[in-house]
């Protein structure tokens, strides 16, 4: 969210940041090793019999830290253009609702992964007897705190930047229609 109006991201949404990049990258990673090695023992006549459970399970933990770091990043599907055609006072209640409302929505995520994970105590996968199922689901309570931590983090510059009456998605593409202008500038 570099912007002249939003310049940098403070040092703790910074390392954050760093953090879910890690996780995720790490995590997409580990799910390509995973995919690879599966489908080279399938056509060696060989079958991981975890492999589905498994990928499955790190597609929805790369989904939720992903989701986290787009949050903290404020890349979800948003309507700027809509939000920025209301005048400023209503713009910044209508932010303000729109934050109440997601984290609330991610509140009572949290606290259903919470309920998911005692209602799962003991059970474990199905291909990999010794994983329990309650270390596999606490991504849903993680993630959902996770998301609600970076919204948060996020809000005061998304805050300044709405009021200014500026829009992170446009802002961006001009950003990176000045940047190729200023590299194509020699070639004419």
């Amino acid at each position: 969210m570099e912007h002249e109006a939003y310049p940098t991201l403070s040092r703790i949404n910074r390392a954050l940041s760093r953090v879910l990049e890690w996780i995720t990258i790490s995590l997409m990673i580990l799910l390509t090793l995973v995919v690879t090695a599966a489908v080279l023992a399938r056509l060696l006549g060989q079958s991981f019999s975890w492999y589905d459970e498994v990928a499955a399970i790190m597609l929805a933990w790369i989904t939720y830290y992903g989701s986290a770091l787009a949050a903290l990043h404020r890349r979800h599907i948003g309507f700027d253009t809509v939000l920025l055609a209301i005048p400023r006072n209503f713009r910044i209640a209508a932010v303000i609702l729109g934050e109440i409302i997601v984290l609330v929505f991610f509140f009572l995520m949290a606290r259903a992964g919470f309920h998911v994970l005692e209602v799962l105590a003991g059970d474990t996968l199905i291909s990999l007897t010794w994983v329990p199922i309650q270390f596999t689901q606490s991504v849903i309570p993680i993630g959902a705190i996770l998301f609600m931590i970076c919204q948060v983090l996020s809000l005061p510059g998304y805050l300044k930047l709405t009021a200014a009456g500026i829009s992170l998605e446009h802002a961006e593409i001009e950003e990176e229609v000045e940047t190729e202008l200023e590299k194509n500038k020699d070639r004419v």
